[in-house]
């Protein structure tokens, strides 16, 4: 049943990107930028906004669940798809971990937090079961809450008199691979423009909306985030971000408007849970495409006859988030989810590539530019992180690879 609007896909869309990007990247971005740390923010946002207009015209055409696992099967093909949905599941269901997390950080004291963080994880998969509408209902307030909380932050850190600490300043330059890196880890930022394509079954005209919203929903979030990362630097000094596990907090707590600490402790908790809402459905949504190809069990594909959604998918999805916020820490999941995302929109980009002019909305070089850039960030992601999640995608085309091999073949037709 398709019940949203314009507005509604951009505040989801907005709830999806802007817990990750302010409240758990920069930290670990300027660890391999350093100084260099806006030419990383300014490389992500290149190949997102390729990404953006692939995704944006390839959901024009197939406004269906499912986002790039349904364009790259019709474009490209079956295996081609596969990847791409299982890049996407295993990729966002680490980005839901690291949500859960960094709320968890943000809220409660150590010893608390993988506990909470699970806890966070099973209540909002049980909003999510609800319905769509009260997912971009809960998902509205939590943005508000998320700004007005950035808006106290950026004030207080420039207001409060604060100055970069010691040694802060610098150090030697990082090279190109740190710059890479930089702008490969703050990709994970980024995704969430897309996550309102892989609602196409719920969304009014899909075909007008979902482009509109993926494209104003990007630029939104990148004024947003080079207002904050200009911000850090200023305040906290290269070193000083890098060393930091509460960035923002930091850089308040810092000067004179320390009373704000509590704002934008508030506003991480919301920006993460906004960013886990989202994030879950967008998930279970691709799962429920996956479902009904036969490339996850068949049993995932059903959906609740009142609520209208894909409830299985859904449940199976927030036990594994539950089990990763467990047993991995926050830097580990944010590489592993920037290996699995990054690949997934490289099959995007092939997809729209293969689109003829009655399809095209934007210029062929755009796709092309969008196919090395993924390409080229996820190699220089850290070593560990790239294993695991090239390890992963193996094993999953290596099962579907097996489970094809013993069904049985499909009845011909004919006598």
């Amino acid at each position: 049943m398709r019940r949203l609007g314009l507005p509604d896909a951009i505040v989801i869309g907005l709830a999806s990107m802007i817990g990750a990007g302010v409240f758990a990247v920069f930290a670990p971005a300027a660890q391999a930028a350093g100084s260099w740390l806006l030419a990383g923010l300014a490389l992500a946002l290149v190949v997102a906004t390729c990404n953006a207009t692939s995704t944006a015209q390839l959901a024009a055409t197939y406004p269906t669940s499912g986002g790039t696992y349904v364009y790259g099967r019709t474009q490209l093909g079956p295996w081609w798809g596969f990847a791409a949905g299982w890049s996407f599941v295993i990729g966002k269901t680490a980005s839901c971990a690291a949500m859960a997390t960094t709320f968890a950080a943000y809220t409660v004291p150590g010893p608390w937090q993988r506990p909470v963080a699970a806890v966070a994880v099973l209540a909002l998969t049980a909003v999510s079961w609800r319905g769509i509408t009260r997912t971009a209902g809960l998902a509205r307030v939590l943005v508000a809450v998320v700004l007005v909380a950035l808006a106290v932050a950026v004030l207080g850190a420039l207001l409060g008199g604060a100055e970069p600490p010691a040694g802060a300043g610098g150090g030697a330059a990082p090279g190109p691979q740190g710059v890479l890196q930089a702008a490969g880890l703050i990709f994970f930022a980024f995704a969430g423009y897309a996550r309102v394509a892989t609602l196409g079954e719920e969304v009014r005209e899909p075909a007008r909306t979902i482009p509109r919203a993926i494209v104003t929903t990007l630029a939104l979030v990148a004024v947003l985030y080079a207002v904050v990362a200009l911000t850090l630097l200023h305040v906290l000094g290269p070193a000083g971000l890098a060393a930091s596990h509460a960035p923002l907090a930091d850089a308040v707590a810092g000067g004179s408007a320390s009373w704000a600490v509590p704002v934008v402790r508030v506003g991480a908790a919301a920006a993460s849970l906004g960013a886990l809402l989202a994030l879950l459905a967008g998930v279970a949504r691709t799962g429920l495409a996956m479902a009904r190809e036969g490339d996850l069990p068949r049993g995932l594909a059903a959906v609740h006859p009142r609520f209208h959604v894909p409830h299985r998918a859904e449940a199976a999805v927030g036990a594994c988030v539950a089990v990763a916020v467990l047993l991995v820490d926050l830097r580990e999941l944010i590489g592993f989810s920037s290996t699995g995302v990054l690949l997934y929109y490289a099959v995007a980009n092939l997809a729209a590539l293969t689109q003829g002019p009655g399809q095209r909305r934007y210029p062929r070089a755009l796709q092309v530019l969008g196919v090395v850039g993924c390409v080229v960030l996820v190699l220089t992601l850290p070593p560990a992180s790239l294993l695991a999640g090239l390890a992963v995608l193996a094993a999953g085309l290596l099962a579907r690879a097996l489970v094809r091999r013993r069904r049985p073949p499909a009845p011909t037709l004919g006598p």
